[in-house]
C-alpha cells in the first residue's frame, strides 16, 4: 500500500517554474541559440582560476570566517573607497555572501517582520517577491515609468506607508538596461530623508556601464549609505555565475543583523574561492575595463538589431537589451499576441530564446503586461554565438 503524504500548504502558492528555467528548457528541445538566461557563454580569465587552484594547493579547504576571508573583505572595502569614496571597515561592514541572491534574501528576513511592507519597482529580478513574502513582508508594487522604466518618485511617495519598512532599488536595472543618474539618486535620498525605511540596493551590474555614463552607487550617497545594504556579485563581474558569491556593504548596525541570519541560513562561503578573488582583485584593470568589453558587445549587437523589425530600447547598462515586437509582421501574422507568446514562438520557429518583460511582473498591473512587446535578450555571449543568433533574427 502507498504511505499517504502529509498535507502541505505552501508558503509561496503562486509560484512555479521560473521563467528562466521554463525558456532554457525550450531552447533546449528545438536546439535554439539561449539569449534569454543571464549568463556568459565564455570562460573567465584563466588567471582567476588558476589563483584559486593555488588556494586550494596551499591548504585552504576548511571553513573560513563566517563574514568571509579577511583579504576578500579588505578588497572590497577598497574597491568602494576607490570608486564611490564610500567608507566601509572591512570587519564590521563587509559580508562575503553565497551570491546575490542570497544576500538580498538575507537581508530582508534580517530587517522584514511579519506585517512590514518593502517597496519593489516593477518590472524586477524575480526573486524580490518571494523573499518578501518568505520574511513575512506585504509586497508593495510599482511600476517605473511605462516606456522609460525610470522611477516614479510620485508613485513611490504615494506607496509609502507607517508599515513601510525597506525599499528594494536596482542599478544598473535588470530588465530593462537602465542606469539611474545622480539626481534620481539624490530625489530618493530627499524621499526617505525624514523616514525610518532602510533600502536594499540590487548593485550586482555595477560594472556595466556604457557611453562613458557614472553608477552612482548607494555608496557615494551618505544619506544613502547610513540606510543601506549594497550588494554586488563577483560573478557578474568576473563572469563565474556559477561560483554564486557575493558580497553585502552595510553600516555595522545592519551588518550585525544580517550576519545573525547569515550565519544560520549559509554560515559562510567556500575557501578557496574567496582566496581566488582577493588575489585577483589586486588588478583593478579587469573590472574597470569591463564597461569597454561589454558596450563593443552591445554595440555590435545593437548594429545588428537595427537592421530587424525589432525596435531598439536604451541600453544603458547591464548585458541585457530589450526591443519591441510591435512590427514582427511574421509574429502577428500567427494571430498570437504577447510577449511570452512570441518568446515561444521566436524559440521554436526562428530558433532564438529570450525573456519575456512581462515575467518581471506580477503585480494587480500584470494582466496588461501580459499583453506588452518588450522582450529581453542577453549579450554576454561568445562572438560566435552571437553571429548565430543575429542571422537567425535578421530573418525577423
Amino acid at each position: 500500500m502507498p504511505i499517504a503524504l502529509p498535507a502541505l500548504q505552501s508558503r509561496l502558492p503562486h509560484v512555479g517554474t521560473t521563467i528562466f528555467s521554463t525558456m532554457s528548457a525550450l531552447a533546449q528541445k528545438h536546439g535554439a541559440v539561449n539569449l534569454g538566461q543571464g549568463f556568459p557563454d565564455f570562460d573567465c580569465d584563466p588567471a582567476l582560476i588558476e589563483a584559486v587552484h593555488q588556494a586550494m594547493r596551499e591548504g585552504h579547504n576548511q571553513y573560513p570566517l563566517m563574514s568571509g576571508v579577511p583579504a576578500l573583505r579588505e578588497a572590497v572595502a577598497a574597491k568602494l573607497q576607490a570608486l564611490y569614496q564610500g567608507s566601509y571597515q572591512p570587519d564590521s561592514e563587509i559580508t562575503i555572501t553565497a551570491g546575490a541572491t542570497q544576500a538580498i534574501f538575507t537581508a530582508l528576513l534580517a530587517v522584514v517582520h511579519p506585517g512590514d511592507e518593502v517597496i519593489i519597482l516593477e518590472p524586477c529580478y524575480d526573486s524580490y517577491a518571494p523573499n518578501i513574502e518568505l520574511a513575512g513582508g506585504v509586497v508593495v508594487r510599482v511600476p517605473l515609468r511605462a516606456g522609460s522604466f525610470r522611477p516614479d518618485f510620485e508613485r513611490i511617495a504615494a506607496a509609502i506607508s507607517p508599515r513601510t519598512r525597506a525599499i528594494v532599488i536596482n542599478t544598473p536595472h535588470n530588465p530593462s538596461a537602465t542606469v539611474w543618474t545622480e539626481a534620481e539618486m539624490l530625489q530618493l535620498a530627499a524621499l526617505l530623508r525624514d523616514t525610518p525605511i532602510l533600502l536594499i540596493s540590487d548593485e550586482v551590474y555595477e560594472h556595466m556601464v556604457f557611453d562613458q555614463k557614472q553608477h552612482h552607487s548607494v555608496a557615494r550617497f551618505p544619506e544613502l549609505a547610513a540606510r543601506s545594504f549594497i550588494v554586488s556579485s563577483f560573478g557578474k563581474t568576473y563572469h563565474v555565475t556559477g561560483w554564486k558569491v557575493g558580497y553585502v556593504a552595510a553600516p555595522a548596525a545592519l551588518t550585525r543583523e544580517f550576519r545573525k541570519v547569515h550565519q544560520y541560513n549559509v554560515f559562510t562561503v567556500n575557501t578557496p574561492m574567496q582566496l581566488g578573488l582577493a588575489r585577483y582583485m589586486a588588478d583593478a584593470a579587469p573590472y574597470l575595463q569591463l564597461p569597454d568589453f561589454y558596450q563593443a558587445k552591445r554595440d555590435h549587437f545593437r548594429a545588428a538589431l537595427s537592421q530587424t523589425k525589432l525596435k531598439l530600447l536604451p541600453c544603458e547598462g547591464t548585458y541585457f537589451q530589450c526591443v519591441d515586437i510591435a512590427e514582427v509582421e511574421r509574429f502577428a501574422q500567427q494571430g498570437l499576441r504577447g510577449d511570452l507568446a512570441f518568446c515561444e514562438w521566436l524559440t521554436a520557429e526562428i530558433g532564438v530564446a529570450a525573456i519575456p518583460m512581462s515575467a518581471f511582473s506580477t503585480g494587480p498591473e500584470a494582466k496588461d503586461l501580459a499583453q506588452q512587446t518588450v522582450v529581453r535578450f542577453c549579450f554576454a555571449k561568445k562572438e560566435e554565438t552571437l553571429a548565430q543568433a543575429l542571422s537567425l533574427l535578421q530573418t525577423l
